[in-house]
Protein backbone atom coordinates (compact mmCIF):
# COMPACT_ATOMS: atom_id res chain seq x y z
CA UNK A 1 0.00 0.00 0.00
CA UNK A 2 1.74 3.38 -1.20
CA UNK A 3 1.45 6.53 1.55
CA UNK A 4 0.72 9.99 -0.13
CA UNK A 5 2.31 12.02 1.46
CA UNK A 6 0.77 15.44 -0.44
CA UNK A 7 -2.68 14.43 1.01
CA UNK A 8 -3.47 17.00 3.49
CA UNK A 9 -4.87 13.95 6.08
CA UNK A 10 -1.56 12.23 5.65
CA UNK A 11 0.24 15.38 6.41
CA UNK A 12 -1.80 15.83 9.50
CA UNK A 13 -1.54 12.32 10.69
CA UNK A 14 2.60 12.80 10.18
CA UNK A 15 2.90 15.84 12.26
CA UNK A 16 0.73 14.95 14.86
CA UNK A 17 2.30 11.35 15.37
CA UNK A 18 5.49 12.99 15.43
CA UNK A 19 4.63 15.55 17.99
CA UNK A 20 3.00 12.48 19.98
CA UNK A 21 6.48 10.31 19.81
CA UNK A 22 8.32 13.18 20.68
CA UNK A 23 6.85 14.23 23.67
CA UNK A 24 5.93 10.68 24.69
CA UNK A 25 9.69 10.26 24.51
CA UNK A 26 10.73 13.16 26.34
CA UNK A 27 8.54 12.47 29.35
CA UNK A 28 9.35 8.62 29.35
CA UNK A 29 12.78 9.62 29.19
CA UNK A 30 13.27 12.19 31.54
CA UNK A 31 10.84 10.15 33.82
CA UNK A 32 12.92 7.19 33.61
CA UNK A 33 16.46 9.52 34.17
CA UNK A 34 14.77 10.73 37.35
CA UNK A 35 14.50 7.99 38.83
CA UNK A 36 18.21 6.65 38.15
CA UNK A 37 19.46 9.63 39.53
CA UNK A 38 17.58 9.60 42.51
CA UNK A 39 18.94 6.03 43.08
CA UNK A 40 22.54 7.21 41.88
CA UNK A 41 22.33 9.74 44.63
CA UNK A 42 21.30 7.09 47.45
CA UNK A 43 24.41 4.94 45.64
CA UNK A 44 26.77 8.39 46.13
CA UNK A 45 25.64 8.95 49.87
CA UNK A 46 26.74 5.14 50.63
CA UNK A 47 29.75 5.40 48.95
CA UNK A 48 30.43 8.69 50.68
CA UNK A 49 29.51 7.26 54.09
CA UNK A 50 32.07 4.32 53.60
CA UNK A 51 34.34 7.40 53.71
CA UNK A 52 33.45 8.30 57.12
CA UNK A 53 33.91 4.68 58.11
CA UNK A 54 37.20 3.68 57.30
CA UNK A 55 37.90 7.35 59.82
CA UNK A 56 35.40 6.17 62.43
CA UNK A 57 37.39 2.46 62.69
CA UNK A 58 40.84 3.90 62.12
CA UNK A 59 40.19 6.93 64.85
CA UNK A 60 38.72 3.92 67.11
CA UNK A 61 41.50 1.67 67.24
CA UNK A 62 44.19 4.47 67.63
CA UNK A 63 41.92 5.34 70.84
CA UNK A 64 41.93 1.79 71.84
CA UNK A 65 45.73 2.07 71.47
CA UNK A 66 46.45 4.83 73.50
CA UNK A 67 43.95 4.59 76.34
CA UNK A 68 44.33 0.97 77.19
CA UNK A 69 40.15 0.51 77.38
CA UNK A 70 39.56 -2.55 74.77
CA UNK A 71 36.37 -1.35 74.01
CA UNK A 72 35.91 -2.44 70.23
CA UNK A 73 32.06 -1.59 69.90
CA UNK A 74 32.05 1.78 67.49
CA UNK A 75 34.76 0.27 65.64
CA UNK A 76 32.96 -3.52 65.04
CA UNK A 77 29.72 -1.41 64.04
CA UNK A 78 31.46 0.92 61.90
CA UNK A 79 33.16 -2.24 59.94
CA UNK A 80 29.25 -4.11 60.11
CA UNK A 81 28.21 -0.95 58.20
CA UNK A 82 31.15 -0.34 56.00
CA UNK A 83 30.73 -4.62 54.78
CA UNK A 84 27.57 -4.01 54.01
CA UNK A 85 27.85 -0.87 52.23
CA UNK A 86 30.66 -2.62 50.25
CA UNK A 87 28.16 -5.17 49.25
CA UNK A 88 25.34 -3.18 48.42
CA UNK A 89 27.70 -0.71 46.21
CA UNK A 90 28.79 -4.32 44.43
CA UNK A 91 25.98 -6.36 44.62
CA UNK A 92 23.05 -3.71 44.60
CA UNK A 93 19.73 -3.93 47.00
CA UNK A 94 16.96 -5.11 45.68
CA UNK A 95 14.78 -3.73 48.51
CA UNK A 96 16.06 -0.06 47.81
CA UNK A 97 16.01 -0.10 44.05
CA UNK A 98 19.73 -0.01 43.73
CA UNK A 99 21.42 -1.87 41.13
CA UNK A 100 24.74 -3.62 40.98
CA UNK A 101 27.77 -1.47 39.06
CA UNK A 102 26.76 -0.10 36.02
CA UNK A 103 30.16 0.67 34.51
CA UNK A 104 33.48 -1.46 34.07
CA UNK A 105 35.34 1.41 35.82
CA UNK A 106 33.45 1.64 38.62
CA UNK A 107 33.47 -2.01 39.13
CA UNK A 108 37.83 -2.16 38.07
CA UNK A 109 37.59 0.45 41.25
CA UNK A 110 35.46 -1.24 43.89
CA UNK A 111 37.32 -4.75 43.34
CA UNK A 112 40.69 -2.43 44.36
CA UNK A 113 38.93 -0.48 47.30
CA UNK A 114 37.87 -3.92 48.22
CA UNK A 115 41.29 -5.46 48.15
CA UNK A 116 42.42 -2.43 50.03
CA UNK A 117 39.70 -3.48 52.64
CA UNK A 118 40.49 -6.91 52.85
CA UNK A 119 44.19 -5.99 54.03
CA UNK A 120 42.90 -3.29 56.21
CA UNK A 121 40.60 -5.58 57.92
CA UNK A 122 43.26 -8.14 58.52
CA UNK A 123 45.08 -6.10 60.59
CA UNK A 124 42.14 -4.89 62.76
CA UNK A 125 41.05 -8.69 63.15
CA UNK A 126 45.31 -9.23 64.43
CA UNK A 127 45.10 -6.37 66.91
CA UNK A 128 41.81 -7.02 68.07
CA UNK A 129 43.87 -11.09 69.29
CA UNK A 130 46.56 -9.40 69.84
CA UNK A 131 45.31 -7.17 72.15
CA UNK A 132 43.73 -9.64 74.32
CA UNK A 133 46.62 -11.91 74.58
CA UNK A 134 48.88 -12.20 78.40
CA UNK A 135 52.08 -11.30 76.93
CA UNK A 136 51.77 -8.38 74.61
CA UNK A 137 53.69 -8.36 71.12
CA UNK A 138 54.32 -4.90 71.68
CA UNK A 139 56.38 -4.59 68.14
CA UNK A 140 53.74 -6.67 66.20
CA UNK A 141 51.16 -4.64 67.72
CA UNK A 142 53.21 -1.26 66.19
CA UNK A 143 53.43 -2.47 63.54
CA UNK A 144 49.75 -3.35 62.97
CA UNK A 145 48.66 -0.29 64.11
CA UNK A 146 51.33 1.59 61.96
CA UNK A 147 50.14 -0.60 59.13
CA UNK A 148 46.18 0.76 59.78
CA UNK A 149 47.64 4.14 59.50
CA UNK A 150 49.03 3.81 55.79
CA UNK A 151 46.43 1.47 54.49
CA UNK A 152 44.02 4.12 55.91
CA UNK A 153 45.38 6.76 53.97
CA UNK A 154 45.16 4.75 50.89
CA UNK A 155 41.50 3.32 51.30
CA UNK A 156 40.43 6.81 51.88
CA UNK A 157 41.96 8.09 49.11
CA UNK A 158 40.39 5.22 46.79
CA UNK A 159 37.21 5.93 48.28
CA UNK A 160 37.16 9.31 47.47
CA UNK A 161 38.19 8.36 43.82
CA UNK A 162 35.24 6.04 44.37
CA UNK A 163 32.59 9.00 45.31
CA UNK A 164 34.07 10.81 42.63
CA UNK A 165 33.37 7.99 39.67
CA UNK A 166 29.59 7.41 41.03
CA UNK A 167 29.11 11.21 40.78
CA UNK A 168 30.63 12.30 37.45
CA UNK A 169 28.35 9.04 36.07
CA UNK A 170 25.30 10.20 38.28
CA UNK A 171 26.09 13.85 36.27
CA UNK A 172 26.72 12.01 33.01
CA UNK A 173 22.85 11.31 33.16
CA UNK A 174 21.93 14.55 34.14
CA UNK A 175 24.08 15.89 31.19
CA UNK A 176 22.19 13.69 29.16
CA UNK A 177 18.62 14.39 30.09
CA UNK A 178 19.80 18.12 29.48
CA UNK A 179 20.91 17.42 25.87
CA UNK A 180 18.06 15.77 25.30
CA UNK A 181 15.77 18.34 26.23
CA UNK A 182 17.59 20.29 24.21
CA UNK A 183 17.69 18.58 20.99
CA UNK A 184 14.03 17.52 21.32
CA UNK A 185 13.44 22.17 21.80
CA UNK A 186 14.98 21.76 18.66
CA UNK A 187 12.94 18.85 17.01
CA UNK A 188 9.80 20.64 18.26
CA UNK A 189 10.52 24.17 16.58
CA UNK A 190 11.49 22.58 13.32
CA UNK A 191 8.22 20.30 13.48
CA UNK A 192 6.12 24.03 14.29
CA UNK A 193 8.10 25.45 10.99
CA UNK A 194 7.22 22.56 9.38
CA UNK A 195 3.75 22.82 10.38
CA UNK A 196 3.55 26.64 9.65
CA UNK A 197 4.83 26.04 5.86
CA UNK A 198 1.95 23.04 5.07
CA UNK A 199 -0.54 25.01 6.52
CA UNK A 200 0.40 28.02 4.12
CA UNK A 201 0.84 25.77 1.56
CA UNK A 202 -2.45 24.35 2.20
CA UNK A 203 -3.78 27.66 2.49
CA UNK A 204 -2.89 28.89 -0.46
CA UNK A 205 -3.83 26.51 -2.53
CA UNK A 206 -7.39 26.67 -1.08
CA UNK A 207 -7.92 30.19 -1.70
CA UNK A 208 -6.59 29.43 -5.18
CA UNK A 209 -9.33 27.06 -5.37
CA UNK A 210 -11.94 28.92 -3.56
CA UNK A 211 -11.12 32.39 -5.87
CA UNK A 212 -12.03 30.26 -9.17
CA UNK A 213 -14.79 29.15 -7.51
CA UNK A 214 -16.27 32.78 -7.60
CA UNK A 215 -15.35 33.46 -10.46
CA UNK A 216 -17.06 30.82 -12.00
CA UNK A 217 -19.81 32.28 -9.92
CA UNK A 218 -19.71 35.90 -11.26
CA UNK A 219 -18.98 34.69 -14.86
CA UNK A 220 -21.84 35.76 -17.18
CA UNK A 221 -20.22 34.40 -20.03
CA UNK A 222 -20.41 30.62 -20.58
CA UNK A 223 -19.10 31.01 -23.72
CA UNK A 224 -15.54 29.34 -23.24
CA UNK A 225 -14.88 28.67 -19.61
CA UNK A 226 -11.00 28.55 -18.47
CA UNK A 227 -10.36 25.64 -16.42
CA UNK A 228 -8.46 25.90 -12.90
CA UNK A 229 -4.93 25.71 -12.94
CA UNK A 230 -3.64 23.95 -9.82
CA UNK A 231 0.31 23.25 -8.91
CA UNK A 232 0.56 19.40 -9.69
CA UNK A 233 2.95 19.37 -6.05
CA UNK A 234 -0.97 20.53 -4.35
CA UNK A 235 -3.05 18.36 -1.38
CA UNK A 236 -3.88 15.72 -3.68
CA UNK A 237 -7.53 16.36 -2.59
CA UNK A 238 -7.19 19.43 -3.82
CA UNK A 239 -5.91 18.14 -7.16
CA UNK A 240 -9.20 15.35 -7.41
CA UNK A 241 -11.59 18.40 -6.71
CA UNK A 242 -10.13 20.29 -9.34
CA UNK A 243 -9.42 17.50 -12.17
CA UNK A 244 -13.40 16.72 -11.38
CA UNK A 245 -14.15 20.26 -12.01
CA UNK A 246 -11.56 20.77 -14.87
CA UNK A 247 -13.13 17.27 -16.63
CA UNK A 248 -16.95 19.15 -15.99
CA UNK A 249 -16.18 22.44 -17.71
CA UNK A 250 -14.30 20.62 -20.33
CA UNK A 251 -17.88 18.90 -21.33
CA UNK A 252 -19.45 22.02 -21.23
CA UNK A 253 -16.84 24.02 -23.48
CA UNK A 254 -17.38 21.21 -25.99
CA UNK A 255 -21.40 20.89 -25.65
CA UNK A 256 -21.30 25.04 -26.24
CA UNK A 257 -18.93 24.69 -28.90
CA UNK A 258 -20.72 21.60 -30.96
CA UNK A 259 -23.81 23.63 -30.46
CA UNK A 260 -22.60 26.61 -31.82
CA UNK A 261 -21.34 24.81 -34.50
CA UNK A 262 -24.37 23.05 -35.31
CA UNK A 263 -26.48 26.07 -35.06
CA UNK A 264 -24.18 28.15 -37.90
CA UNK A 265 -24.43 25.29 -39.93
CA UNK A 266 -28.32 25.38 -39.75
CA UNK A 267 -28.02 28.85 -40.40
CA UNK A 268 -26.12 29.13 -43.38
CA UNK A 269 -28.63 25.73 -44.97
CA UNK A 270 -31.07 27.65 -43.96
CA UNK A 271 -29.81 30.80 -45.93
CA UNK A 272 -29.10 28.78 -48.92
CA UNK A 273 -32.61 27.17 -48.96
CA UNK A 274 -34.28 30.78 -49.22
CA UNK A 275 -32.03 31.46 -52.07
CA UNK A 276 -33.05 28.18 -53.95
CA UNK A 277 -36.96 29.39 -53.07
CA UNK A 278 -36.00 32.87 -54.75
CA UNK A 279 -34.56 31.33 -57.90
CA UNK A 280 -38.06 28.78 -58.25
CA UNK A 281 -39.83 31.62 -58.02
CA UNK A 282 -38.42 33.20 -60.84
CA UNK A 283 -38.21 30.63 -62.73
CA UNK A 284 -42.31 29.98 -61.99
CA UNK A 285 -43.01 33.20 -63.10
CA UNK A 286 -40.89 32.36 -66.44
CA UNK A 287 -42.29 29.49 -67.05
CA UNK A 288 -46.15 30.09 -65.66
CA UNK A 289 -48.08 29.24 -69.26
CA UNK A 290 -47.10 25.58 -69.45
CA UNK A 291 -49.12 24.23 -66.94
CA UNK A 292 -47.40 20.60 -66.48
CA UNK A 293 -44.05 22.40 -65.78
CA UNK A 294 -45.85 24.44 -63.45
CA UNK A 295 -47.45 21.55 -62.06
CA UNK A 296 -44.04 19.78 -61.33
CA UNK A 297 -42.38 22.94 -60.18
CA UNK A 298 -45.17 23.59 -57.82
CA UNK A 299 -44.24 19.87 -56.06
CA UNK A 300 -40.86 20.93 -56.06
CA UNK A 301 -41.33 24.29 -54.55
CA UNK A 302 -43.66 22.61 -51.81
CA UNK A 303 -40.39 20.28 -51.04
CA UNK A 304 -37.91 22.70 -50.83
CA UNK A 305 -40.82 24.71 -48.63
CA UNK A 306 -41.24 21.75 -46.08
CA UNK A 307 -37.12 20.82 -46.33
CA UNK A 308 -36.36 24.55 -45.49
CA UNK A 309 -39.18 24.51 -42.36
CA UNK A 310 -37.86 21.29 -41.31
CA UNK A 311 -34.36 22.89 -41.09
CA UNK A 312 -35.47 26.04 -39.56
CA UNK A 313 -37.36 23.59 -36.95
CA UNK A 314 -33.46 21.96 -36.70
CA UNK A 315 -32.15 25.24 -35.69
CA UNK A 316 -34.94 26.04 -33.13
CA UNK A 317 -34.15 22.95 -31.36
CA UNK A 318 -29.99 23.71 -31.61
CA UNK A 319 -31.21 26.86 -30.33
CA UNK A 320 -32.60 25.81 -27.55
CA UNK A 321 -30.28 23.20 -26.39
CA UNK A 322 -27.15 25.91 -26.24
CA UNK A 323 -30.13 27.16 -23.98
CA UNK A 324 -30.74 23.96 -22.43
CA UNK A 325 -26.79 24.07 -21.85
CA UNK A 326 -26.07 27.28 -20.78
CA UNK A 327 -28.61 26.72 -17.79
CA UNK A 328 -27.27 23.86 -16.80
CA UNK A 329 -23.81 26.28 -15.91
CA UNK A 330 -26.01 29.00 -14.74
CA UNK A 331 -27.51 26.24 -12.04
CA UNK A 332 -23.86 24.04 -11.19
CA UNK A 333 -22.58 28.19 -10.46
CA UNK A 334 -25.41 28.73 -7.96
CA UNK A 335 -24.74 25.23 -6.57
CA UNK A 336 -21.63 25.93 -5.62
Amino acid sequence: MTIKFNKISTKIKVIGALLILLVVGVIGTTIYLTQQNIKDALVINIAGKQRMLTQEISKSIFYIQYSGVYDFKEADKATTEFIYGLSTLKNGDKEKGISAVSTSEISAQLQYVEKLWDSFYTDIKEYKQLVYLEIKQEQRISEIIESIHINNSILLENVDKLVTMYTDHSEGKINFIRTFQYLAGIMLFLIFIYSIIQLKTIESNADAFMQYSKMLADNEDISNLTPIEIQAESESEIVEVSDTINCFINKINSAVEYSNEALLQSQKASSKLEELTDEFDSILGELKDKSLACKHLDNSEDMVIASTEELMNSTKKLANLKKELDELLKNCQVLK
